[in-house]
């Protein structure tokens, strides 16, 4: 087991920044893949961006790209998400989750552990 607890969210306007962390417990860390999703009000939860295991591959959405970036440090068995320019559409609730390979990094069908959600408010 994989226990995962996010931190970081809040309030912010638009162009702000926040940081998330995601805390790792239970198994070792830098055996997982780390994803961070997002879902908003009346919509399906969406891929943000991973990391690998050792940090040597990351990939972000599209909406995202420029302006969040992922990173882990195993030696804390945390993963971050840097969010910067932030928009009123990035409001969400953001979910850190763990897999244990690459493949279907983007797919949330394919991660096994989940956190409980830190929620991320951009007013305009």
């Amino acid at each position: 087991q994989v226990q995962l607890v996010e931190s970081g969210g809040g309030l912010v306007q638009a162009g702000g920044s926040l940081r998330l962390s995601c805390a790792a417990s239970g198994r070792t860390f830098s055996n997982y893949v780390m994803g961070w999703f997002r879902q908003a009000p009346g919509k399906e939860r969406e891929f943000v961006a991973a990391i690998s295991r050792s940090a040597t591959s990351t990939f972000h959405a599209d909406s995202v790209k420029g302006r969040f970036t992922i990173s882990r440090d195993n030696a804390k068995n945390t993963v971050y998400l840097q969010m910067n320019s932030l928009k009123p559409e990035d409001t969400a609730v953001y979910y850190c989750a763990a897999k244990p390979v690459w493949k279907g990094y983007s797919n949330n069908k394919e991660y096994d552990y989940w956190g409980q959600g830190t929620q991320v408010t951009v007013s305009s």
